[in-house]
């Protein structure tokens, strides 16, 4: 009798740390971001899909101090969305990114929010996203500063409208 190899698909894992190396091996810009030359906040949740010990993907969340129209708010930021190069295209990214969500309800915030590149944007929309109009400014080390990459938001409790207004992050991106 020969041991058969499961066709089911990995499941989205709590990951107690994420090193980006296991991704990206050592890529000096995985992100495509640092041209910005924005200070980014680590994650303190971490989700990803394994397999044969393998990371294949991941995504980090943050809970954040945000004011929208002088109004604030905390929201859970999504960050560090990764899915190694060779694969891409098997919908990794969707479950990841899903998986972590999952979690993000459970945080108490009304919104998720991201920061990405507009060529990747278009993903996020497909998965339900929003972008934010107007300006955003982050916090950075000199003070705060226009956020350069795409604001996208997504609702996490049902009925959830982006309030209107000029956008603060009251911390370092994530």
């Amino acid at each position: 009798m020969r041991a058969e190899r499961s066709t089911a698909a990995p499941a989205v894992v709590r990951l107690e740390s994420y090193d980006r190396s296991e991704i990206f091996g050592d890529a000096a810009d995985p992100f495509g971001v640092d041209a910005w030359g924005l200070v980014w906040l680590p994650k303190e949740h971490h989700f990803g899909i394994r397999a044969d010990g393998r990371l294949l993907a991941h995504a980090g969340l943050l809970v954040l101090p945000l004011s929208v129209g002088g109004s604030r708010m905390d929201v859970v930021g999504l960050g560090g969305v990764a899915v190694a190069p060779d694969q891409r295209g098997r919908g990794l990214a969707a479950r990841v990114v899903g998986g972590a969500l999952q979690h993000a309800r459970t945080l108490g915030p009304a919104f998720a929010m991201l920061f990405c590149r507009p060529d990747v944007s278009g993903l996020y929309e497909r998965l339900g996203w929003n972008e934010v109009a107007g300006e955003v400014r982050v916090e950075q080390p000199d003070g705060p500063a226009p956020m350069p990459l795409r604001t996208m938001w997504f609702p996490l409790q049902e009925g959830s409208r982006w309030p209107e207004g000029p956008v603060r992050l009251h911390s370092r991106p994530m």
